[in-house]
């Protein structure tokens, strides 16, 4: 039933939104970066069949029809979250909606604490790769070939060559960004000591609690992933220091500016 949940979607969207080939996810703290874009359509998510709505409070739910630098794109104005209580599927569910409109490529952002000691809060990480820890897939049940093969090969599930440009661009701008792993939990719990110890030693440079449910789908779909994170914390187990979703959300905002940059001349590189 999912695919034909989707199609319904996609129909009311066809008119402005189908043919638009980019897709981007704005995460915590990050929907202030849409006042970058050229904003030519929005539909919020509750006008939209069978789509779940945005409970989080920066998560402001909304499907936007957008310039970037000339470029249309689709972005999600909030996201859902497993610890929201929606399932996988629905988790899920916008990026299935984005492949009926003819998306290729996702870019994906996101707020996400910092394990490796050596990042600072408000750096930028590209995501290289990601450990899925939320115990949750959503793919879980009977395939629809309709959407993608049965058995996803994830070795590279971010894309080389989009990262690849993306630190060319990054590098044009004077802009430092980092790399590294993205682990994915589920929450909304924050890491304990313990836990931020073991992501590290199992070779995290950041944790968050959403994207991977997301680019597993997005793999599936045959798209190109880039994923982006915006270090809002570090996490040091051995002098933890407790941490807010206010001040997340704070950071992020802080650091929306150069995330707004990069994302401008990535699309103008495209």
């Amino acid at each position: 039933m999912i695919y034909e949940k989707a199609s319904k979607a996609a129909e009311i969207l066809n008119d402005e939104f189908k043919g638009v080939d980019t897709g981007l996810f704005l995460g915590t703290g990050l929907g202030n970066i849409s006042g970058f874009m050229k904003i030519l359509q929005r539909v919020p998510y509750s006008d939209i069949p069978h789509f779940p709505v945005s409970t989080v409070e920066s998560h402001a739910g909304e499907m936007l029809l957008a310039e970037i630098s000339g470029r249309k794109v689709i972005a999600m104005n909030g996201r859902f979250h497993l610890y929201e209580g929606y399932s996988p599927e629905e988790v899920a569910f916008p990026v299935l909606v984005m492949q009926l409109l003819g998306v290729k490529t996702l870019i994906v952002t996101n707020a996400a604490g910092g394990l490796n000691l050596d990042f600072n809060a408000g750096d930028l990480m590209l995501i290289k790769d990601h450990i899925n820890l939320t115990g949750e897939n959503p793919l879980v049940g009977p395939n629809d070939d309709r959407i993608g093969i049965r058995f996803p090969d994830m070795s590279g599930a971010y894309d080389k060559a989009l990262i690849s440009k993306t630190l060319e661009v990054a590098d044009s701008l004077n802009l430092e960004i980092r790399t590294g792993v993205y682990a994915g939990l589920k929450g909304p719990s924050l890491e304990t000591p313990a836990e931020n110890r073991f992501l590290k030693i199992i070779g995290a440079d950041a944790v968050g609690l959403s994207t991977v449910t997301e680019v597993i789908a997005a793999n599936h779909a045959g798209m190109k992933v880039l994923g982006i994170s915006t270090i809002t914390n570090i996490n040091n187990p051995n002098d933890p220091e407790p941490a807010t979703i206010e001040e997340v959300v704070e950071v992020a905002g802080r650091a929306s500016l150069k995330l707004a940059r990069l994302l401008e001349k990535i699309m103008e590189n495209m």
